[in-house]
């Protein structure tokens, strides 16, 4: 049987820092505050010559490294974002191209913050179906251009940053196999109003009117949001460690999207696990939506977090709703 193993982590994030002071001046409010609220000191902004394949290029160029790799060996490519570099053609079509990976299947997946775990379901699927045997798995977000400073909600939370992994195909050998166990989706479009950008669609196209207005930004309701992602992502990682037969105390690491500093905290109590064992980096990179989860994983990796055949949990909500849970033997 074929198994998909991650065989590299990579993360970008951009150079130009923004500390709470400077994200909360519009709306005048202390940065200690804005910790104590989200857990955030500060986050990375993209160049304004930056796009989101540009990130999701120089991710994707360390997780190759950290396979030993080179672009010509990958047979897809991945993308999870929600700023994409333009309508079409897909973010996708544009890091095949900056890569030189030549004509291999390129797309885009929009999933909100849970696109990374819905790329890497969709990847392990065309491996283990024999269709591919090597995809680069890609979340990038340019968070920053959709935001409106004078939103309480959304304007001290998000930054922009993109992650990346390998993927390889192997033949299990009759030993506890190290990969993907298995990764499980779930969306309820009928939550589609809590975090959402209402213009810019087929929708409601662009006007002057609702370029006026700020339909275009990123607008959410983070009271409902908070208690719901709470919720989903302890009820995933808990049904898919029962599915697998795995206890709570057996997982290494638990990684999941970097929503809130307070989410992360809120499952660690919920789980009744360490606070050490739920990564974060949500202090120094605030929320990159669909690129946090890769970000964090990165994180972990090469911190030495996890190590070779230990049992780790990944987990994510967002935009959608979707949420989705991973469980992997490293």
């Amino acid at each position: 049987m074929i198994r998909s193993r991650i065989i590299g982590t990579g993360s970008y994030l951009p150079e130009r820092v923004i500390s709470n002071r400077e994200a909360g001046a519009a709306l005048k409010i202390d940065p200690d505050t804005i910790t104590r609220l989200t857990g955030i000191e500060e986050r990375r902004w993209a160049d304004p010559a930056q796009a989101s394949s540009d990130l999701a290029v120089e991710a994707a160029r360390a997780a190759l490294n950290a396979a030993g790799l080179e672009p010509t060996a990958m047979e897809a490519i991945l993308v999870s974002t929600t700023s994409p570099d333009m309508a079409f053609p897909s973010t996708a079509c544009h890091v095949q191209r900056k890569l030189t990976c030549g004509s291999v299947p390129a797309f885009d997946v929009a999933a909100s913050c849970s696109g990374f775990l819905y790329g890497l379901s969709m990847a392990d699927a065309m491996i283990r179906s024999g269709q591919i045997k090597t995809c680069l798995v890609a979340s990038a977000e340019v968070k920053s251009r959709t935001l409106d400073p004078h939103d309480l909600d959304t304007a001290v939370l998000f930054g922009d940053g993109a992650g990346a992994v390998i993927v390889q195909g192997e033949q299990e050998d009759g030993q506890p196999g190290r990969g993907l166990l298995g990764i499980r989706l779930a969306a309820d479009g009928g939550r589609h109003d809590l975090i959402r950008i209402h213009a810019g669609g087929s929708r409601w196209p662009l006007t002057q009117d609702r370029l006026e207005k700020r339909d275009h930004t990123l607008r959410m309701q983070g009271a409902p949001l908070f208690r719901l992602a709470v919720r989903r992502l302890e009820q995933a990682v808990r049904d898919i460690l029962k599915e697998f037969g795995v206890e709570l105390r057996d997982v290494a690491q638990f990684v999941v999207h970097q929503a809130n500093g307070r989410i992360l905290a809120q499952l660690a109590t919920r789980l009744a696990v360490p606070a050490d064992r739920i990564c974060s980096v949500i202090q120094r990179f605030g929320n990159t939506s669909s690129a946090s989860l890769p970000i964090a994983l990165d994180y972990a990796v090469r911190a030495g977090k996890v190590r070779p055949h230990d049992l780790m949990v990944l987990g994510s909500f967002g935009g959608g709703l979707t949420w989705a849970s991973g469980l992997i033997r490293w």
